[in-house]
């Protein structure tokens, strides 16, 4: 009776244990893994099928479940790093342990396998893009002319120009891109609102820091916003990126802009309903120049 008890205590002490499983996203990761001997999956589908069913058994026994992107490389070099043999269940253990720690991790909610691993890359690249971005920043040192720093200037900045567009948008919902080039790379980071609730911060935080770089690195850039309002066709318009201030795209600009996938090259749909048009007047803020200190 007593050791009843005491496998039941276990089992409820075990519903209480987070737990963090890496994710294979895609098939040459998991071709890629296959090189140790102790990794046992032939196959990426039911590996996938296997993870999935894990993540529901887990579920349904009320445990609570996130799922790290798993990379083959940086596994490798995490071992090589902590002297770890590779080709060990118990390093790929310690690697998912780090992973959830410092990387892009996501809870299991009963979504779809595919959902999750999309979104778990998503999540990875907009860490990446704003480490690449705050990096830069972090380290281009002083104007060699005012002495001021010049990441710290062009965030300012960069919030500055963000707060402009956002109040000078209206009313509606409202969708964000900046693309900013970063040679051989381009910068993408999106945000959405729907006009009645606050920004998001980590979302607003990764479209000032890209901005910013774009400000900083004088790099090319621009920004595209869609605004949906009801009763209105949706309107597309934007600017691009002139300095630390920012240029208004013509009608037929921004309608090659927003259809155009600039890194495949690929020209999108046609949609009904959609104006294509100037955006709304920034003033003073938004030209080269025209902030205050």
């Amino acid at each position: 009776m007593a050791e009843t008890k005491q496998h039941s205590r276990r089992r409820a002490l075990r519903r209480e244990i987070a737990g963090t499983i890496g994710l294979l996203t895609d098939e040459q990761d998991f071709t890629a893994m296959r090189r140790y001997r102790t990794f046992v999956f032939d196959d990426y589908e039911p590996y996938l099928r296997q993870v999935e069913a894990l993540l529901r058994s887990r579920a349904d026994e009320g445990s609570h479940t996130t799922v790290a992107l798993f990379d083959p490389e940086e596994y490798a070099e995490f071992c090589a790093d902590t002297g770890l043999a590779p080709d060990a269940p118990a390093s790929r253990t310690r690697f998912t342990a780090e992973v959830a720690a410092t990387g892009p991790t996501l809870p299991y909610e009963g979504q779809p396998l595919a959902t999750l691993a999309r979104a778990l890359i998503d999540e990875a690249v907009r860490r990446s893009t704003q480490e690449y971005a705050s990096e830069f920043l972090s380290h281009i040192g002083p104007c060699a002319t005012c002495g001021k720093d010049i990441g710290r200037a062009a965030l300012a900045r960069a919030s500055e120009l963000l707060l402009c567009i956002f109040s000078a948008a209206g009313p509606g919902d409202h969708r964000l891109v900046c693309r900013v080039s970063a040679a051989p790379e381009i910068l993408v980071v999106g945000l959405r609102t729907d006009g009645d609730s606050q920004l998001e911060e980590p979302e607003v935080l990764e479209l000032t820091t890209v901005l910013a770089f774009g400000i900083a690195a004088h790099n090319a850039g621009g920004l595209v916003m869609r605004t949906s309002a009801p009763g209105t066709n949706d309107r597309v318009y934007g600017w691009r990126l002139r300095g630390d201030g920012l240029q208004p795209f013509t009608a037929a600009e921004v309608f090659d802009a927003y259809r155009t996938d600039t890194e495949a090259g690929d020209i999108g749909v046609m949609e009904a309903n959609v104006d294509y048009c100037e955006p709304p007047d920034l003033g003073e803020v938004g030209r080269p120049g025209g902030h205050t200190h």
